[in-house]
């Protein structure tokens, strides 16, 4: 059993940290800021919580969402690739940008999802991904957005939701970054890679079965 276990815990932190080694023909691309166009109706949210193929899976499940872009943002330096993001040094977080129809779901509801699909106590860090990087972070696109985000940690925080404190911080939006080509919609392509099918198939399972009202029809 422990050999089988460290073998998981192997497949688990070596996966995202590997993502370099995944295209080196994308990694050598420089990344643009997105240009904010967004139609008539929709409204933008911004989520770091750990690796954005997590991220990006779990959102791409929900009925109203209309895009989603893995990303880096919050740092200091322009257009930065995948790899000087995982240094740690450019102050980016893997981040997903999620054009929505507030319509058919709120920010909210999205903010529901967040937090019921990363663990927002741990600093810097989502399992055995380490890093500032990786970081619990909310960018509000508006006043209304940072009122709801600050909101629903107060009432999280109130109803002992976590048995450890929130350490989630909710910050202006500042320039997105599209990630790399290989990185979008990266767990619909690639499922039976190990740290998709060990961590993130949980994670859309996780949604699939407690978010049911919230998921796109077939």
């Amino acid at each position: 059993m422990k050999k089988v276990t460290f073998l998981i815990l192997a497949l688990l932190g070596m996966a995202c940290q590997s993502k370099t080694k995944e295209n080196n023909d994308a990694m050598a691309a420089t990344n643009e800021p997105i240009k904010m166009d967004i139609q008539d109706g929709m409204e933008v949210a911004t989520f770091a919580g750990g690796c954005f193929w997590c991220t990006e899976a779990i959102f791409l499940e929900l009925d109203g969402v209309k895009s989603v872009v893995s990303g880096y943002t919050g740092g200091a330096r322009p257009n930065p690739t995948y790899e000087q993001v995982s240094s740690g040094a450019t102050g980016h977080a893997e981040a997903t940008q999620i054009t929505f129809d507030p319509k058919k779901i709120s920010f909210g509801e999205l903010l529901e999802v967040f937090f019921a699909t990363h663990d927002p106590t741990t600093l810097n860090r989502q399992g055995n991904d380490i890093g500032t990087q990786y970081r619990s972070e909310i960018f509000y696109h508006s006043d209304a957005q940072k009122q709801t985000a600050e909101d629903y940690i107060k009432q999280l925080t109130a109803a002992k939701t976590y048995p450890d404190p929130i350490v989630t911080k909710v910050s202006p939006a500042v320039t997105f970054y599209a990630a790399e080509n290989y990185h979008q919609n990266y767990y619909n392509q690639n499922k039976g890679q190990s740290y998709c099918h060990y961590v993130i198939t949980p994670k859309v399972e996780k949604v699939r079965k407690h978010f049911k009202d919230k998921l796109k029809k077939e």
